[in-house]
């Protein structure tokens, strides 16, 4: 198969570029007036001029071809709905104020506990299917509603069902240290997540820590990292969404593949970065419905840090994973070029996954997991046009 007449085939990436760190952003390939072949799902010639022969052909239009979507950091399976909360929020109550009460992740704890599995599956399958439409092809999602080990281990065995549901890549990650659970103290339920973990290991790909102010501290969270070790569970935290919370620096310390959040942070935790590893992960749907500070792109991406971005999809705190949405808060409200944020939201999303070796560019041998655009769309209208339909057709694995 071979898509030909792109307007702009974006995205490009040499073999073995695994993330593009700071001026590198700037330079993630763009192509005009090309075509892109794919065999058995993978990428395997892309180009300008005369189209090769010997293949169905599929006319772009002039559109533009693209890598589809990487979302990094998502919680997308949960049970029922928090819009009452969003009351709440309007009539004044901060995210803290609204967990004091007893509500946010507690509430949907609360639900997910009277949700059978099934039904647990299928109201994300609704969601997940949103997301593929939406030009998603990789996806990360937690556990972390759950708060108990019986609930953690049905979230994990719903997000592997999911997994082997849609042709998207899926990965797991165990986040039991995302609040206290009812009827814990703190300690006890610390003590609850570490013998959680041999039993959370054999579901997931990595173990997440909520390391912020009222909820895990630096201290917890170096605990559940180093009982994870063993298991080969990679890091992947929550650091600096409420205050400067030391989440970042530990996760550098334990070898995290990212730190997520990010929307308070100092000079410090550029420096902490520097050299590191760990993909500094920024998640500007929260910042807009939280009415939160936007993580510092610009500064990280001037300091030579790579950057991803990712949809933080979960129903307190952005209900929402239109990663052309994050895209274009990226640029609006972040600062980014248009592709500086579709780096973010693709290869260095990939990196973030530990899968940049296999998606997340437009690479002779990776996965053709494509969007390919409506006649008339350039990268840098996705941002512009911020709400007005694009997608032509998305193809994941080629398919």
């Amino acid at each position: 198969m071979i898509i030909f007449n792109i307007g702009e085939l974006a995205g490009i990436a040499p073999s073995g570029v695994r993330l593009l760190k700071g001026s590198e952003m700037k330079d993630f390939g763009v192509l005009h007036n090309a075509w892109i072949q794919i065999k058995d799902g993978v990428i395997t010639d892309f180009g300008t001029g005369e189209v090769p022969a010997d293949s169905e052909l599929i006319d772009a239009q002039g559109g533009l071809v693209m890598p589809a979507f990487c979302d990094s950091h998502t919680h997308l399976v949960y049970a029922g709905s928090r819009e009452g909360e969003f009351l709440d929020k309007l009539a004044g109550l901060t995210y803290e104020q609204i967990a004091a009460r007893g509500g946010g992740i507690l509430n949907s704890s609360d639900v997910l506990h009277d949700t059978s599995e099934d039904d647990l599956f299928e109201q994300s399958m609704v969601r997940v299917r949103e997301v593929l439409s939406k030009g998603t092809a990789t996806l990360e999602i937690k556990s972390g509603y759950g708060l108990r080990p019986s609930d953690e281990l049905k979230m994990l065995r719903v997000i592997r069902r999911i997994g082997s549901a849609v042709p998207a890549i899926v990965k797991a990650t165990f986040l039991g240290a995302h609040a206290v659970g009812r009827g814990y103290s703190h300690s006890e339920y610390v003590d609850e997540v570490l013998n959680m973990i041999h039993d959370a290991a054999e579901l997931s790909d990595f173990i997440d820590v909520f390391c912020d102010e009222g909820f895990f501290t630096v201290e917890d969270t170096e605990r559940i990292l180093s009982a994870a070790a063993p298991f080969g569970l990679r890091a992947k935290i929550h650091a600096n969404e409420l205050a400067v919370s030391g989440g970042v620096q530990v996760g550098v310390k334990y070898g995290a593949l990212s730190v997520d959040h990010l929307e308070r942070t100092t000079d410090a935790e550029i420096e902490a970065l520097r050299g590191s590893s760990t993909m500094p992960v920024m998640l500007p749907g929260s910042s807009f419905f939280l009415g939160l500070p936007y993580g510092r792109a610009r500064a990280f991406v001037d300091a030579g840090l790579p950057l991803a971005l990712a949809s933080d999809y979960n129903p307190g705190s952005s209900p929402s994973g239109d990663m052309r949405f994050v895209l274009a808060l990226g640029c609006i409200k972040m600062k980014l070029t248009p592709v500086e944020a579709l780096a973010a939201v693709t290869l260095n999303a990939a990196y973030a996954l530990g899968i940049s070796n296999e998606t997340g560019s437009v690479t002779r041998g990776k996965r053709a997991d494509l969007i390919m655009s409506l006649p008339g769309w350039s990268l840098t209208r996705l941002g512009y046009n911020y709400t007005t339909p694009f997608i032509r057709q998305v193809f994941i694995c080629g398919k």
